[in-house]
Protein backbone atom coordinates (compact mmCIF):
# COMPACT_ATOMS: atom_id res chain seq x y z
CA UNK A 1 0.00 0.00 0.00
CA UNK A 2 2.75 2.76 0.87
CA UNK A 3 4.35 1.53 -2.47
CA UNK A 4 1.16 2.13 -4.23
CA UNK A 5 0.61 5.23 -2.63
CA UNK A 6 4.09 6.55 -2.93
CA UNK A 7 4.87 6.76 1.20
CA UNK A 8 8.36 6.33 0.60
CA UNK A 9 8.62 9.71 -1.04
CA UNK A 10 8.94 10.54 3.02
CA UNK A 11 12.33 9.63 3.11
CA UNK A 12 13.54 9.17 6.98
CA UNK A 13 10.21 8.04 8.11
CA UNK A 14 10.53 5.18 4.71
CA UNK A 15 13.77 4.20 5.68
CA UNK A 16 13.57 4.00 9.63
CA UNK A 17 10.37 1.66 9.00
CA UNK A 18 13.07 -0.28 6.71
CA UNK A 19 15.00 -0.91 10.07
CA UNK A 20 11.54 -1.52 11.95
CA UNK A 21 11.01 -4.17 9.64
CA UNK A 22 14.69 -5.86 10.08
CA UNK A 23 14.83 -5.23 13.85
CA UNK A 24 11.01 -7.34 13.96
CA UNK A 25 11.69 -10.10 12.21
CA UNK A 26 15.06 -10.40 14.01
CA UNK A 27 13.04 -10.52 17.49
CA UNK A 28 10.63 -12.40 16.42
CA UNK A 29 13.21 -15.54 15.30
CA UNK A 30 14.90 -14.64 18.53
CA UNK A 31 11.49 -15.08 20.16
CA UNK A 32 10.78 -18.74 18.06
CA UNK A 33 14.02 -20.60 19.05
CA UNK A 34 13.89 -19.69 22.38
CA UNK A 35 11.26 -22.48 23.20
CA UNK A 36 13.92 -25.49 24.08
CA UNK A 37 12.53 -27.78 21.56
CA UNK A 38 13.01 -29.92 19.15
CA UNK A 39 11.73 -27.43 16.20
CA UNK A 40 13.31 -24.61 17.89
CA UNK A 41 16.76 -26.24 18.14
CA UNK A 42 16.49 -26.98 14.41
CA UNK A 43 15.21 -23.54 13.49
CA UNK A 44 18.13 -21.65 15.19
CA UNK A 45 21.22 -24.07 13.75
CA UNK A 46 19.89 -23.33 10.20
CA UNK A 47 18.88 -20.06 9.82
CA UNK A 48 22.26 -18.98 11.91
CA UNK A 49 24.14 -21.33 9.59
CA UNK A 50 23.12 -19.49 6.51
CA UNK A 51 26.06 -17.05 7.65
CA UNK A 52 28.69 -19.39 6.85
CA UNK A 53 27.97 -18.55 3.04
CA UNK A 54 29.58 -15.31 3.81
CA UNK A 55 32.71 -16.00 2.39
CA UNK A 56 36.13 -16.48 4.43
CA UNK A 57 34.80 -15.33 7.31
CA UNK A 58 31.77 -17.29 7.05
CA UNK A 59 32.20 -20.09 9.42
CA UNK A 60 34.05 -18.05 12.01
CA UNK A 61 31.28 -15.93 12.57
CA UNK A 62 28.69 -19.21 13.03
CA UNK A 63 30.53 -20.58 15.55
CA UNK A 64 31.29 -17.15 17.25
CA UNK A 65 27.24 -16.18 17.63
CA UNK A 66 26.55 -19.98 18.66
CA UNK A 67 29.55 -19.70 21.58
CA UNK A 68 30.72 -23.50 20.22
CA UNK A 69 30.60 -25.93 17.64
CA UNK A 70 27.07 -26.21 17.76
CA UNK A 71 23.52 -24.42 19.21
CA UNK A 72 23.94 -24.93 22.99
CA UNK A 73 22.91 -23.08 26.27
CA UNK A 74 25.45 -20.31 25.34
CA UNK A 75 23.27 -19.91 22.01
CA UNK A 76 20.01 -19.53 23.96
CA UNK A 77 21.45 -17.20 26.94
CA UNK A 78 22.37 -14.97 24.50
CA UNK A 79 19.19 -14.84 22.44
CA UNK A 80 17.39 -14.06 25.00
CA UNK A 81 19.32 -11.58 26.28
CA UNK A 82 18.62 -10.52 22.37
CA UNK A 83 14.88 -10.74 22.69
CA UNK A 84 14.67 -8.78 25.80
CA UNK A 85 16.89 -6.28 24.72
CA UNK A 86 14.97 -5.61 20.89
CA UNK A 87 11.95 -4.69 21.87
CA UNK A 88 13.48 -1.67 23.58
CA UNK A 89 15.56 -0.11 20.42
CA UNK A 90 12.20 -1.12 18.36
CA UNK A 91 10.16 0.92 20.81
CA UNK A 92 12.94 3.71 20.33
CA UNK A 93 12.75 3.33 16.91
CA UNK A 94 9.17 3.88 16.71
CA UNK A 95 9.67 7.27 18.53
CA UNK A 96 11.57 8.47 15.93
CA UNK A 97 9.50 6.95 13.13
CA UNK A 98 6.44 8.77 14.47
CA UNK A 99 8.67 12.24 14.83
CA UNK A 100 9.78 12.17 11.33
CA UNK A 101 6.25 11.11 10.61
CA UNK A 102 4.84 14.39 12.97
CA UNK A 103 7.21 16.61 10.68
CA UNK A 104 5.34 15.82 7.19
CA UNK A 105 1.68 14.59 8.18
CA UNK A 106 0.76 10.97 7.07
CA UNK A 107 -0.09 10.37 3.18
CA UNK A 108 -3.60 9.01 1.85
CA UNK A 109 -5.58 7.52 -0.47
CA UNK A 110 -6.35 10.24 -2.55
CA UNK A 111 -3.32 12.25 -2.55
CA UNK A 112 -4.97 15.27 -1.32
CA UNK A 113 -3.72 17.37 1.91
CA UNK A 114 -5.61 16.12 5.04
CA UNK A 115 -6.13 19.00 6.83
CA UNK A 116 -9.83 19.48 6.53
CA UNK A 117 -10.62 15.84 8.10
CA UNK A 118 -8.20 16.65 11.39
CA UNK A 119 -9.88 17.50 14.59
CA UNK A 120 -8.26 17.97 18.26
CA UNK A 121 -5.79 15.29 19.93
CA UNK A 122 -7.38 15.74 22.94
CA UNK A 123 -9.74 14.28 24.29
CA UNK A 124 -11.06 12.79 21.57
CA UNK A 125 -8.14 10.58 20.61
CA UNK A 126 -6.74 10.34 24.46
CA UNK A 127 -9.97 8.52 25.16
CA UNK A 128 -10.16 6.55 22.36
CA UNK A 129 -6.58 5.19 23.07
CA UNK A 130 -6.73 4.94 26.70
CA UNK A 131 -9.23 2.75 26.61
CA UNK A 132 -7.97 0.86 23.53
CA UNK A 133 -4.87 0.24 25.78
CA UNK A 134 -7.12 -0.80 29.15
CA UNK A 135 -8.82 -3.46 26.99
CA UNK A 136 -5.75 -4.87 25.04
CA UNK A 137 -3.99 -5.00 28.13
CA UNK A 138 -6.60 -6.87 30.27
CA UNK A 139 -6.95 -9.38 27.38
CA UNK A 140 -3.43 -9.94 27.42
CA UNK A 141 -2.79 -10.30 31.21
CA UNK A 142 -5.61 -12.80 31.19
CA UNK A 143 -4.55 -15.21 28.43
CA UNK A 144 -0.40 -14.85 29.91
CA UNK A 145 -1.71 -15.18 33.59
CA UNK A 146 -5.04 -18.04 33.44
CA UNK A 147 -4.02 -19.26 30.17
CA UNK A 148 -0.53 -19.54 29.32
CA UNK A 149 -0.27 -22.47 27.32
CA UNK A 150 -3.51 -21.47 24.84
CA UNK A 151 -1.80 -20.18 22.54
CA UNK A 152 1.36 -22.43 22.50
CA UNK A 153 2.36 -25.39 20.46
CA UNK A 154 2.74 -28.89 22.76
CA UNK A 155 5.53 -30.01 20.28
CA UNK A 156 7.82 -27.11 22.26
CA UNK A 157 8.13 -29.62 24.74
CA UNK A 158 9.60 -32.56 22.69
CA UNK A 159 13.03 -32.42 23.90
CA UNK A 160 15.55 -31.29 21.69
CA UNK A 161 17.70 -34.07 19.15
CA UNK A 162 20.28 -32.81 17.42
CA UNK A 163 20.73 -36.30 15.54
CA UNK A 164 17.18 -35.75 13.84
CA UNK A 165 15.49 -33.36 11.58
CA UNK A 166 12.28 -32.89 13.33
CA UNK A 167 9.32 -34.63 12.58
CA UNK A 168 6.90 -31.60 12.64
CA UNK A 169 8.82 -29.01 10.94
CA UNK A 170 5.99 -26.38 10.08
CA UNK A 171 5.23 -25.68 6.50
CA UNK A 172 3.33 -22.73 6.81
CA UNK A 173 7.13 -21.29 7.12
CA UNK A 174 7.81 -21.94 3.61
CA UNK A 175 4.89 -19.59 3.12
CA UNK A 176 6.59 -16.41 3.98
CA UNK A 177 8.04 -14.70 1.08
CA UNK A 178 11.82 -14.38 2.44
CA UNK A 179 11.99 -17.99 3.27
CA UNK A 180 10.54 -19.11 -0.18
CA UNK A 181 12.97 -16.38 -1.91
CA UNK A 182 15.89 -18.55 0.10
CA UNK A 183 15.09 -22.29 -0.44
CA UNK A 184 14.48 -21.68 -4.32
CA UNK A 185 17.51 -20.36 -5.05
CA UNK A 186 19.71 -23.84 -5.24
CA UNK A 187 23.18 -21.35 -4.09
CA UNK A 188 23.74 -20.92 -0.57
CA UNK A 189 25.22 -17.49 -0.50
CA UNK A 190 22.75 -16.67 -3.44
CA UNK A 191 19.64 -17.82 -1.69
CA UNK A 192 20.77 -15.23 1.26
CA UNK A 193 21.73 -12.58 -0.71
CA UNK A 194 18.37 -12.42 -2.54
CA UNK A 195 16.55 -12.68 1.27
CA UNK A 196 18.42 -10.09 2.57
CA UNK A 197 18.06 -7.58 -0.43
CA UNK A 198 14.00 -8.70 -0.69
CA UNK A 199 13.30 -6.07 2.22
CA UNK A 200 16.58 -3.50 1.33
CA UNK A 201 15.05 -3.21 -1.72
CA UNK A 202 12.48 -1.31 0.12
CA UNK A 203 15.10 1.46 1.10
CA UNK A 204 16.16 2.14 -2.50
CA UNK A 205 12.44 2.90 -3.65
CA UNK A 206 12.72 6.73 -2.57
CA UNK A 207 16.13 7.13 -4.18
CA UNK A 208 14.22 5.62 -7.50
CA UNK A 209 11.51 8.39 -7.20
CA UNK A 210 11.50 10.60 -10.28
CA UNK A 211 8.58 12.53 -11.09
Amino acid sequence: RGMYYGSYAFMETWNIGVVLLFAVMATAFMGYVLPWGQMSFWGATVITNLLSAIPYIGTTLVEWIWGGFSVDKATLTRFFAFHFILPFIIAALVIVHLLFLHETGSNNPTGLNSDADKIPFHPYYTIKDILGIFIMIMFLMTLVLFFPDLLGDPDNYTPANPLNTPPHIKPEWYFLFAYAILRSIPNKLGGVLALVLSIIILALLPLLHTS
